[in-house]
């Protein structure tokens, strides 16, 4: 193996940090993760960075050992490697490089005033998780932390600085701490100086850098080398391209970086991407980020998706157990979601929310997991697994009607990519019946955004001068692709609108728990 010719992308994900690395012709080869999981501390969703700096270097170790069980070579040394990360939230320092609070995730819903306030003072939809929200809240609530910060990141801008030193990232996961300008693919100028007027904070002193996609992001460190890998194997010296967001690298990963496509991240979180050629009427459910090269992507976010559907898994892993029957846990997920493809189209009188946090489409600043039927329901197992997976996606479908309908967005394609679609066909054709179009599933849909970044270390690489990232990824990446394309029936379609239906009309059941329970 010549490791000169492979490229590494590692992926801070919200349940599983995952390195992949690719070779020459963009195939993955190897792979090491880790698992892990927020905590809800003192009513902030987080991670403690010496749990993110244990998974990192165990991921990498996990990496290494695959690479010498299948190649017989220690891996010293990439050609080029990338940091992803879970977008937005607020990791602050102060000029000696202490951090100054606990790292708020996306996932919390405490930012409400600041989010409303310079939504209304740009004219631009401000979401509760964009950094620059946290940061406004925390002007609001008086931190005292605030003065003191010289350096604004997020979890990717911190750890490709610890590698490289460089305070700089990619232009897709920069615009969702700020907004971004597409002509100068950089933060915008006229709403940084509404923010100077309103706070006397000058943003550019203390956020990130821009960079587009194919730019260099630095060099890995000695320090930074050592940081990844303790044992000392690692070389410096290595190109890292910039730091890119997980909604970035999932664009990448399904070749959905065009106008008028559009991609389905569904993981922890769920999130439909889709590339416009045309500003968008104002929305609260609705963001305006870029790709990784600086287009327009209007942005349908929901912060819950697969977190219930994974509670209820180990929960029926427990009774396996208890059986003396355990099963594997693939095995398990698998079988569960074939299920669902049996339960009937509507889900035959079941319903649940899927709401471990505050959700922002359908306006909750907290969550509770509910599920709910009818005496006369037909409870069964096909029936309850369909419930979920429908309940995963009637967020995000609320969301997009407001693209399709409302504004009149077109989508020419529609790609599904992360644990959602882990299962061949259940998720993709659930998620058929809720978009009510074809979607297609590559046969690299499981690798999901450390894949992502690994092409965006790959094009920073081998791209040909004056190549597009478009460009590149349809000549070089995907012109030989794989992938599998469903439509869903119409008794699928007419199924999950009627669940949809009963969804919506609930809803109030879900506020009243957040307030009484």
């Amino acid at each position: 193996m010549d490791l000169s010719k492979t490229v590494l992308g590692i992926e801070l994900g919200s349940t599983r940090i995952k390195a992949v690395l690719i070779d020459e012709k963009h195939r993955p080869i190897a792979s090491g993760d880790f698992e892990w999981e927020n905590q809800l501390k003192d009513g902030i969703w987080t991670y403690p960075m010496d749990l993110v700096h244990e998974g990192l270097r165990t991921c990498f170790a996990n990496l290494k050992a695959d690479v010498k069980a299948k190649y017989g070579v220690e891996l010293t040394t990439v050609g080029a490697l990338g940091i992803s990360a879970m977008m937005h939230g607020y990791l602050p320092f102060d000029a000696n490089g202490k951090q100054l609070a606990e790292f708020r995730t996306w996932r919390n819903t405490i930012t409400g005033q600041a989010a409303e306030k310079l939504t209304a003072l740009f004219g631009f939809n401000i979401p509760q998780r964009w950094s620059i929200a946290h940061l406004y809240q925390a002007i609001l609530n008086g931190e005292a932390h605030v003065k003191d910060i010289a350096f604004l990141t997020t979890l990717a801008g911190c750890i490709h600085w610890q590698l490289t030193g460089q305070k700089v990232m990619g232009v897709g996961e920069a615009s969702g701490m700020f907004p971004i300008d597409s002509k100068t693919l950089d933060y915008d100028e006229g709403m940084l100086q509404k923010f100077h007027a309103l706070t006397g904070i000058d943003l550019r002193a203390i956020l990130p850098r821009v960079l587009p996609a194919g730019a260099s992001g630095g060099t890995l460190t000695e320090a930074g080398a050592r940081f990844l890998d303790p044992t000392g194997a690692l070389q410096a010296g290595i190109p890292v391209a910039p730091c890119e967001g997980d909604a970035g690298t999932g664009m990448v990963a399904t070749n959905s970086v065009r106008v008028r496509t559009g991609n389905v991240s569904a993981g922890t979180s769920d999130f439909a991407m889709i590339v416009t050629d045309k500003p968008l009427s104002v929305h609260r459910e609705i963001d305006m980020v870029t790709t990784p090269d600086g287009l327009p992507v209007a942005m349908v976010h929901c912060n819950n998706c697969t977190s219930d559907i994974n509670a209820w898994v180990n929960l029926f892993g427990e009774y396996s157990a208890l059986m003396d029957q355990p099963v594997d846990k693939g095995r398990l997920f698998s079988k569960l979601f074939e299920a669902a493809l049996d339960g009937d189209k509507d889900c035959g009188g079941l319903l649940s929310y899927n709401y471990f946090s505050g959700e922002g489409v359908t306006d909750l600043d907290e969550g509770r997991p509910l599920f709910l039927r009818t005496p006369d329901a037909r409870f069964t197992l096909s029936n309850f697994m369909r419930t979920h997976l429908l309940s995963a996606l009637a967020t995000l479908k609320i969301g997009l009607d407001i693209l399709t309908q409302n504004e009149q967005v077109a989508i020419d394609k529609l790609y599904g990519h992360g644990g959602f679609f882990k299962t061949p066909e259940v998720g993709q054709r659930l998620l058929s019946a809720a978009v009510g179009a074809p979607v297609s599933v590559m046969e690299t849909a499981g690798e999901g955004g450390p894949y992502g970044m690994a092409l965006l270390g790959a094009y920073m690489l081998w791209k040909d001068a004056g190549e597009s990232l478009p460009d590149y990824l349809d000549s070089k990446v995907f012109a030989e692709a794989r992938s599998s394309t469903l439509m869903a029936d119409a008794a699928d379609i007419a199924g999950f609108n009627a669940f949809l239906a009963h969804y919506k009309q609930a809803l109030p059941l879900e506020r009243t728990a957040t307030e009484v329970f």
